[in-house]
């Protein structure tokens, strides 16, 4: 199978580009490392299979919606009493808001 061809079916099928949907998993997975506190987002980045600091931050912003170093600076202790399978998939970071639970239902006149 072709790249594009294996591009363009993964895009049918999870809605996202390969590179989007790896940077979205690499995302997920910074924000655990920095919720522990105990390493540094130069050292996330690192761990998480990025090379660019830069691009790491642009798409770390992008998608949860504060820099790395915010993010890593915020209180977190209310996470850690939720169960880790539940965690993980409310705060999954996400490029598409329909997700947005406080949006009206599909087909309501709001």
């Amino acid at each position: 199978m072709s790249v594009a061809h294996f591009s363009r079916r993964f895009k049918v099928a999870y809605g996202e580009t390969p590179y989007r949907y790896l940077m979205t998993r690499r995302v997920e997975r910074a924000k655990a490392l920095l919720r522990r506190g105990d390493l540094g987002v130069t050292e996330v980045c690192m761990a998480v299979g990025c090379t660019s600091l830069g691009s790491f931050s642009a798409r770390f912003t992008e998608l949860v919606g504060e820099t790395p170093s915010a993010y890593r600076a915020r209180e977190h202790s209310a996470v850690r009493a939720v169960p880790g399978c539940y965690a993980m998939r409310v705060m999954r970071p996400s490029r598409f808001r329909e997700a947005d639970h406080t949006s009206a239902p599909i087909g309501s006149s709001v």
